[in-house]
């Protein structure tokens, strides 16, 4: 098998294991006739008749849904679930019925937030599932499925702000390279069901949240804006993000009305008593399947971490450094005067990305002894950030991927010293919920030679990323052989990111 074969099997394996039936599955059981109850990893929850209700937003909430349902069967009285746009088609066409609803559901599926921007099909959904919550009694159970993409799909600003300037500002936040955790601080701030609105609205029901990580660290204030989860984060936080990025100024009057007239101060954690958030699912969880994975078809794979983050050309010049440190160790140079200045150069780039939980020495001497006898896998997650400069269509995965190849290029052009010559080496950088970025490819492959192929074909890669053009390019090379296209996965835990090297010549 190929490299590139080898990555896709990789990373299909790791979402299998983040898919949401299997998870659910694990996770929920319902026990007993008389007086049921509804088993959640070990807890208990009673359930009364007629009383269990259903309601979720997300990439991966449709096979949630399904699976959920076939557990709770009759028991379930009503639900409504708000997902992407194009979902169930997406789902039919590549035979995931397991991820659709059967006939006569009593789930009512509302689609919306195209290329996962919140629409006003996402807010018909949030307001319906706002007005089944405040319908709730003491007697009731409220079923929370919670994924990523659900902050786009439960848009309701605290009126007067309209949609369309909430919209506006969040865009303007992500084009100046606001990480996603500033712009759930910011969305959760201006919205009536974010930042525990939900569960504060259907007090005093019990409501057991089912959650699905796409954060770094799995915060559930974070996670979808936390719907069910008390607000770690006041209106100043808000405002510090909106000045750190020159737009305090520049804000619409129903904005200032909003942020005015604000409390300061996060609600008391006490007031979530009648709330349980379970976390079902996570990068990390896929990342561990893929190393299993890995290891069964022969590599020394290893985990280089989780919670990847920072801005895309500081994390692409991470990969592209331990790539060469990779090559050294093939050629038996690794502990040379080079490899000293890698590690040295590396260290330092753990210093300015700060990477939480990432031990970079640690991982460079278990990296140590590996050589041309086995081939070499590292896997790594989480979601870095692109600057926008130009008007071009991308996603950080395919201008990560892009970045990679460009530096490793360059790295290849610098003589005799390059250790590139004697691996093969292949690159993956891919969103597990299938879209990366408003575009229909989940990532990109990539390879030392892409640049130089690439000018063959008159495309000059330099000039696609100055335009944050990442998808053009890859469209345009070799008819899109490089493009990672899956389709709408039906889950979302972050992106994936895997190194492949192996010998070509044995010393």
């Amino acid at each position: 098998m190929s490299l590139r074969e080898h990555a896709l099997s990789l990373f299909r394996g790791a979402l299998g294991t983040v898919r949401p039936a299997p998870m659910l599955r694990r996770a929920l059981k319902l026990q007993g006739e008389g007086s049921p109850q509804l088993l959640v990893k070990g807890q208990a929850f009673p359930l009364k008749r007629d009383h269990l209700y259903l309601v979720g937003f997300g990439k991966a909430v449709l096979g949630m849904a399904a699976a959920a349902e076939e557990i709770l069967g009759e028991h379930l009285t009503r639900g409504i679930i708000n997902v992407p746009l194009g979902i169930q088609e997406s789902l039919q066409r590549a035979g995931m019925q397991e991820m659709l609803l059967k006939p006569h559901s009593r789930i009512q599926v509302i689609e919306g937030a195209k290329n996962n921007l919140p629409d006003a099909e996402a807010l018909k959904g949030a307001v319906a599932i706002q007005e089944l919550a405040e319908g709730l009694s003491a007697d009731d159970l409220l079923l929370v499925l919670i994924s990523g993409g659900g902050s786009a799909l439960l848009p309701a600003p605290i009126p007067p702000i309209l949609l369309e300037e909430k919209e506006k500002l969040t865009k303007l936040l992500a084009s100046r390279g606001a990480a996603i955790q500033e712009l759930n601080i910011v969305r959760k701030t201006l919205s009536m069901l974010k930042g525990g609105g939900l569960a504060q609205l259907a007090h005093p029901a019990q409501v057991v949240s089912l959650i699905l990580s796409d954060v770094i660290g799995d915060p559930l204030d974070i996670i979808a804006s936390g719907p069910t989860a008390p607000s770690s984060h006041s209106v100043q936080d808000c405002l510090q993000i909106l000045t750190k990025y020159n737009l305090l100024h520049n804000l619409p009057k129903s904005v200032e009305m909003v942020l005015s007239s604000s409390p300061t101060k996060p609600t008391a954690p006490e007031n979530y008593s009648h709330v349980s958030n379970i976390i079902l699912g996570s990068n990390r969880l896929a990342l561990e399947e893929a190393r299993r994975q890995a290891e069964g078809l022969g590599y020394a794979a290893l985990v280089l971490s989780a919670a990847v983050q920072g801005e895309v050309g500081s994390v692409a010049t991470l990969y592209c450094q331990l790539i060469q440190l990779l090559c050294l160790g093939f050629s038996s140079l690794a502990e040379g005067p080079l490899g000293d200045e890698l590690r040295g150069n590396l260290l330092q780039l753990e210093a300015e990305l700060q990477i939480p939980g990432l031990h970079l020495e640690e991982f460079l001497q278990a990296l140590r002894g590996l050589g041309p006898d086995r081939p070499v896998c590292i896997l790594a997650g989480g979601e870095t950030t692109v600057q926008l400069q130009g008007t071009g269509k991308g996603g950080r995965n395919q201008e990560l991927a892009l970045r990679v190849g460009l530096g490793l290029h360059k790295a290849q052009a610098t003589g005799a010293s390059s250790p590139q010559g004697r691996c093969e080496i292949l690159f993956l950088s891919g969103g597990t919920d299938g879209q990366d970025g408003p575009t229909e490819a989940a990532g990109a492959f990539c390879s030392p030679g892409l640049v130089a192929e690439a000018l063959q074909e008159g495309l000059d890669v330099e000039a696609f990323l100055r335009n944050n053009d990442s998808y053009t390019f890859f469209s345009q090379f070799q008819g899109g052989h490089h493009l990672l296209v899956t389709g709408l996965t039906g889950t979302n835990v972050m992106d994936i990111q895997a190194i492949l090297i192996r010998a070509t010549e044995r010393s």
